[in-house]
This record gives C-alpha cells, structure tokens and sequence, in this order.
C-alpha cells in the first residue's frame, strides 16, 4: 500500500510517500509544499490545497497520515499551523483516503526509539530505514517519519487482528 505521510505547515509542508508490504518499506517520493508568506491567507490555504489535491491525484495513496499540531509559544503560529492541518486532512479526506494522526512524540519514539529525538536523529532514521533516498528537506525527513510511523501501526493492527489469540488466525501446530 503507498502511504503519504504529511508535516503539515503553512510556510512549508513535507510530503513524504513509501510502500509498504507487510514490514518491508519502499521510497516512492518526497517533498515540500511551500505557499508565498507575502501573500494573504486565503490564497496560501488555497495554494497548500491545490497542491496537495494534485499529488494525491499524481500517486494516488491507499492511506495517508498527519502529524498532529503541537502548542507553539507563539499562539498565532498555532492558529496557522492548524489552519494547514485542517486544509491537509480535508485534501485527503476528499480523495476518500483515510488519515491516521500521530503526535510528534510518537513519531519520533516509533523511528529512533526516543519521544525527545531532535530532527538530525529522525533524518537520519529515515535515510537508514529508506536506503538510497535523497530526502528534500527536514519537514520531508518528518513527513517520511510519519509515513513509516503509520505503515508499522497498520502492520500491527493486522498481526493482532490475525493472531490465533484474537481469534482472527488459525492456531500454528
């Protein structure tokens, strides 16, 4: 299945889409989305859209996943990064594709094995879990971190869902 892992952002946003096959992840692409500060937020709103309309019509993703908005210091740069996030889960929520979320603590836990990990650690996790990719920058390091963060939830929503104990598999003799 591709997945299409989303850092959402009003300045920029970070695409990042792998294939997945059981344990087994692929690169297919990354990227940013980036809208023009000089120009009001409407249009950048609509621009984010637009854009990330045309690449989910470009790769068509079975499944998508965001990262969720933390509380910045700045309680507008909040405001505008929730107003990305909506524009982003409504994109996919048009294109029938379902959306997981996770926090960025999560995300961080589930690539380098720490919750506190800063953004070298998960490029870096990344690159190595995606073996030759050529990554387009830090918010497509996160973006791809969250992709592969999804991609190990749904595999293991499908081993408990088939494991003999939940009575989803048959018992191995």
């Amino acid at each position: 299945m591709k997945i299409l892992g989303l850092d959402p952002g009003l300045g920029t946003t970070g695409w990042g889409l792998i294939e997945a096959e059981g344990n087994r992840l692929r690169h297919v692409a990354n990227g940013q989305i980036r809208t023009d500060s000089a120009t009001a937020l409407p249009q950048r709103l609509a621009q984010l859209a637009d854009q990330l309309e045309a690449l989910i019509a470009d790769h068509a993703p079975g499944g998508a996943a965001a990262e969720e908005v933390f509380v910045n210091k700045n309680p507008q740069s909040t405001l505008k990064l929730g107003q990305a996030r909506g524009v982003v889960l409504m994109c996919a929520a048009r294109a029938g594709i379902a959306v997981g979320e996770y926090a960025p603590s999560l995300v961080k836990k589930a690539v380098v094995g720490t919750g506190g990990a800063d953004k070298a650690q998960v490029h870096a996790m990344v690159a190595r879990l995606l073996p030759g990719v050529t990554i387009a920058g830090p918010d497509a390091a996160d973006a791809l971190a969250v992709a592969i963060t999804h991609a190990h939830h749904l595999a293991s929503a499908r081993a408990l869902r088939s494991s003999p104990e939940r009575g989803g598999g048959s018992p191995q003799g």
